[in-house]
Order: C-alpha cells, then structure tokens, then sequence
C-alpha cells in the first residue's frame, strides 16, 4: 500500500469513527492538510489545527484543549461532521471542478439538514451547483480559519449556529 493509500485510509478511519448516524449540519472544506499528521478527526493533533479549534469554538462555544476526543464526541452527538470535496490533498485548485459531481453524490448519500461550505472560494466554487442538486446550502460565505481570518470564520458561524 502506498503512503498516500495508507494515509487517505487512516483518514477515513478516524472520520467513520465520529460520523453522527443523522447529520444535521455537513461541512464541506477542500482537502485534508497535506502532512500526514494532521486531519480534523485525529485525536492527536498538537499543532495546526485551526479548523478544529474554531469548529468546536464556534458550535460548543468553549475554546478546545489538545484531547481532542471529548469534542469530537459532542460533535458527532450534535450531528455535525466534515467532508472533504477532494479527499486527498493538492496543490492546484483547478483539481477540483472535475470532482464536483462525486462531492455531489456523497452529499445526497448523507443526507444532512443543512450543508456549511468552508472556504470563500470553494463556497463560490460549490454554492450553485449544490443548490441546483437540491442540497440544503446556507447561504453563508465562510473563510477558511487561518491566515487571519480567524474573526470573520466564527462571526460567520455564529450566523450557522
């Protein structure tokens, strides 16, 4: 098996072990981080882990520790959970248009109640196309939760939560 095979298997691992059996609310972000060590759903995330950090900030209005466990169990009690539109990391965005029809099928598949996309760009990437496949889309265009956009990402969540 190769790295990148063990790596996206790993990942996918420790997403189904937080997937919530009815998700009420589906974030959709680009791709997992490219170093290996470091995913939302790993529990032994020590440093930049910013999307975490301000998800959990956001929905369980608490600021996380490094037990990452305990949080992603409310998560997952709450319904929330997180997808990636490109579920390996890349390095040129103009990856991803051609996967927009799998990222659409997988959506429909979990059946959320409502889907969060998180990213400026992706939002405006992913916005009609979903909307058109009748996914319940809010209408809230989030920035990614790093290089200074820290504030904007959890005013605008405050409007999702």
């Amino acid at each position: 098996m190769s790295v990148a095979a063990a790596a996206r298997r790993r990942r996918e691992q420790a997403a189904a072990r937080y997937r919530p059996e009815s998700i009420a609310t589906l974030l959709v972000a680009e791709a997992p981080p490219s170093a290996l060590d470091r995913y939302f759903y790993f529990e032994d995330v020590n440093i930049h882990d910013s999307l975490f950090r301000h998800v959990v900030e956001a929905v369980l209005g608490e600021k996380p520790t490094r037990d990452k466990a305990p949080y992603l169990d409310e998560l997952r009690e709450r319904g929330w959970f997180l997808i990636h539109m490109s579920e390996e990391p890349f390095r040129d965005r103009a990856v991803l248009p051609p996967l927009l029809p799998d990222l659409l099928a997988r959506c429909e598949q979990l059946r959320p109640r409502r889907v969060v996309i998180v990213g400026a760009r992706l939002f405006d990437l992913l916005r009609g196309p979903m909307r058109e496949a009748g996914l319940p889309v809010v209408d809230v265009r989030l920035p990614y939760p790093g290089s200074g956009q820290q504030r904007r990402f959890l005013d605008g969540m405050r409007l999702v939560v």
